[in-house]
């Protein structure tokens, strides 16, 4: 199974959020072709009401452990409660990898 798939499989069961979106970046940072070791998360919950980021952070940081202790180098984590949310507008863009020689 994908890294992607397990990821969005352990977030879904556990967190059973209203909006889940999974975004394999590793293509945008200098890693062989095809690597999943760089993901954006976005995740709405309700598991996340009246918890601050880092709460709701360390929260998928345990839920991805094993995946953080093998193939997942980094997360970028936009998390919301339902009242929080107002769509995907509001996600900031990831950056370009700015070290290692990046491809192009």
């Amino acid at each position: 199974m994908r890294i992607q798939d397990r990821i969005e499989n352990i977030l879904q069961a556990e967190l059973q959020p209203l909006h889940l979106q999974v975004e394999n970046e590793s293509h945008r940072h200098n890693v062989p072709p095809n690597s999943e070791t760089h993901f954006k998360v976005v995740v709405v919950s309700p598991a996340f009401a009246g918890k601050r980021q880092v709460q709701r952070h360390q929260t998928i940081y345990g839920l991805l452990r094993e995946e953080l202790a093998g193939p997942v180098h980094a997360l970028a984590l936009h998390t919301y409660a339902p009242e929080e949310w107002q769509g995907a507008d509001q996600v900031t863009p990831s950056p370009n990898c700015m070290g290692g020689g990046g491809r192009e």
